[in-house]
């Protein structure tokens, strides 16, 4: 069975999020949404929100199940036996950034990384830009899906 993690704050899950978990679904028996924790980081989203966020957001696929998790990626795959994580590129910068976690993963591991492009209708969308929109009273419709819009 193939199992990956996708791995992040989600604070909120945006459009570009749920572009990549989608187009996973066909590449993977089960995903794992996780939510890294870090007492040390400011929020927008309680964790208990984000969770909700995802949740409804993927009500319906019964490959999809949501958690949270605290420390290293790896060591939460290997306590769950996942073999794979998931991340996904925007741009450039994103690939220098993640080639170095995903080689030092693997290096440590044996955990392998996959990475998919962002769809160019929401390679723009990023979690922080949705959240400075959200302090000045914009509008994220087209940005996140409608669980987030709802809140």
């Amino acid at each position: 069975m193939k199992k990956a993690v996708f791995p992040g704050s989600f604070d909120p899950i945006t459009l570009g999020h749920v572009d990549i978990i989608n187009r996973a679904l066909p590449l993977f028996d089960e995903i794992t949404i996780a939510i890294g924790t870090n007492a040390a980081k400011k929020y927008m989203f309680s964790l208990e929100e984000r969770i909700s966020f995802i949740k409804e957001t993927f009500q319906n696929q019964p490959k999809i199940s949501v958690t949270s998790y605290q420390g290293l990626t790896i060591n939460y795959c290997k306590e769950n036996n996942i073999d794979f994580i998931l991340r996904g590129l925007r741009n450039p910068a994103d690939f220098e950034f993640e080639k170095a976690i995903a080689q030092t993963n693997r290096k440590l591991a044996g955990i392998e990384t996959v990475f998919l492009l962002t769809g160019a209708d929401t390679s723009f969308i990023s979690s922080s830009i949705v959240r400075d929109i959200l302090r000045h009273n914009g509008d994220v419709s087209s940005l996140v899906p409608p669980a987030v819009v709802k809140k």
